[in-house]
C-alpha cells in the first residue's frame, strides 16, 4: 500500500510507525516535506543517531502536485491546522483517500469546497479524533444510550497541561498549538473534548467562553478557555462545562456526566472510569488494565485501513468532524467578541 504523509512531525512519525505494524513490508511510504526535519521520534521523545527518513525509507517529495503524481492510496494528513483544507483539497481533486488529524481546519475558508468534493467523489475522509477509540468513553457512551443516568443535569470536562511540556525536543514558541498563523491556541489544539462533547450529546445552542492569554508563555494565541454551554435536545435541556488551558501541572484530562440516576467520572490521563448509582454508591469501576495510549491511535488507523479496503465506515467523517470545528469556531467567536454566541452563527455555508 502506498501512503502519503503531509507532515511528519510528532503525530505524523505516530500513524507512521502504527501503519508499520499493521502494514510490514506492504507498506510504501511518500512524504511531501517542507521542512525536512530528520529527527526520529518515540513515545520517549527522540530516538538519538536516528533518521526518519532513512529509516522508514520515506520517498520525499519537496511539491505537493509531485506527491500526488505516484497515484497514493492515501493520504495522512498532519501538517499544521491552517494548512489542513489547502492540502485536502488538493488530494480530492485527485481522487485520494484522505486521514485528516483533528481539528478538521483552522477556520471555514475553503471547508465547503472541500466538502462538495469529497461527496462528489465519494471519498473516504476520516479525522483524527483518537479518543473515539478509548474504551472507558466507549462504555459512558454505551451507557448514557441505554438511558443509565435518567435525567440529564449536567456534563464536565477539563483538559490542562503545560504547553512546553508537550514536546520537550523543540521550542515550545515554534510548535503550531502556539502560533496564530499555524491555526494554534487551546480551543483548537485541545478540540478533543469538544468532539466527545458532540459525540455524547450533539452540538449545544450556545456558548459563551471567557479566557485569553492570561499566562506569562511567549505565545500570540489564547492559552486559557472556560466555556459554559447551553444544550437543549433529544437528551433533555441542561448546560456543558468545559475548561482547557496550557497551564496546568500536574496535568489534568477528565470528563464527567451527572444525572438523577447516575453519575460519571473519567480520568483519561489515569485510565480509570468510576460510575455511581443516585445513592452515591460506586457500581462500577475499571482501571483499564493492558490499555496503552497508543492503543486508541492503532484502533484508528486499523479502522481507516478497513474502510480503505471496503469494510465498515469512519468514526469521525468530513460531517461529524465539521461539527466540533463549528463548537471551537463558536467558542473562540465569543472569546473575542465576549457575548454568547448560537451555533447557528458558524455555517460553512453562510
Amino acid at each position: 500500500m502506498k501512503v502519503l504523509f503531509c507532515g511528519l512531525g510528532s503525530i505524523g512519525q505516530r500513524h507512521l510507525r502504527n501503519l508499520k505494524q499493521l502494514l510490514g513490508d506492504d507498506l510504501q511510504v511518500h512524504a511531501y516535506r517542507v521542512r525536512g526535519q530528520r529527527i526520529k521520534l518515540r513515545e520517549g521523545g527522540v530516538e538519538e543517531g536516528a533518521d526518519v527518513e532513512r529509516d522508514y525509507g520515506v520517498i520525499v517529495h519537496r511539491s505537493l502536485e509531485q506527491a500526488l503524481a505516484c497515484a497514493p492510496d492515501a493520504v495522512f494528513i498532519c501538517n499544521p491546522n491552517a494548512q489542513h483544507v489547502p492540502v485536502a483539497l488538493a488530494c480530492a481533486r485527485a481522487g485520494v483517500a484522505i486521514f485528516m488529524e483533528k481539528p478538521l481546519a483552522s477556520d471555514l475558508l475553503g471547508v465547503a469546497e472541500l466538502e462538495a468534493l469529497v461527496r462528489e467523489k465519494g471519498l473516504l475522509f476520516q479525522v483524527g479524533y483518537n479518543y473515539r477509540f478509548h474504551p472507558g468513553l466507549l462504555r459512558l457512551k454505551a451507557l448514557l444510550q441505554s438511558g443509565f443516568f435518567g435525567r440529564l443535569l449536567t456534563a464536565r470536562g477539563e483538559i490542562g497541561e503545560h504547553l512546553p511540556d508537550w514536546h520537550r525536543y523543540e521550542d515550545y514558541r515554534q510548535m503550531y498549538a502556539s502560533r496564530a498563523d499555524q491555526g494554534g491556541g487551546v480551543i483548537r489544539s485541545q478540540i478533543h473534548e469538544m468532539d466527545m462533547i458532540c459525540w455524547f450529546f450533539g452540538l449545544p445552542r450556545s456558548i459563551v467562553c471567557h479566557g485569553g492569554a492570561l499566562s506569562g508563555l511567549d505565545i500570540d494565541v489564547e492559552d486559557t478557555a472556560s466555556s459554559l454551554m447551553r444544550y437543549e435536545g433529544e437528551l433533555g435541556r441542561f448546560p456543558i462545562l468545559l475548561h482547557q488551558d496550557f497551564l496546568q501541572r500536574p496535568a489534568v484530562r477528565t470528563f464527567k456526566i451527572v444525572g438523577d440516576a447516575a453519575v460519571a467520572e473519567i480520568d483519561l490521563l489515569a485510565n480509570r472510569l468510576r460510575v455511581y448509582d443516585a445513592e452515591g454508591n460506586l457500581c462500577e469501576s475499571d482501571d483499564f488494565p493492558g490499555f496503552g495510549r497508543n492503543d486508541m491511535f492503532v484502533a484508528q488507523t486499523r479502522q481507516f485501513l478497513d474502510c480503505l479496503r471496503g469494510s465498515g465506515k469512519p468514526a469521525v467523517g468530513l460531517s461529524e468532524g465539521l461539527q466540533s470545528l463549528r463548537l471551537a469556531l463558536a467558542a473562540l467567536r465569543s472569546l473575542q467578541e465576549q457575548r454568547e454566541v448560537a451555533l447557528s452563527e458558524v455555517d460553512i455555508h453562510g
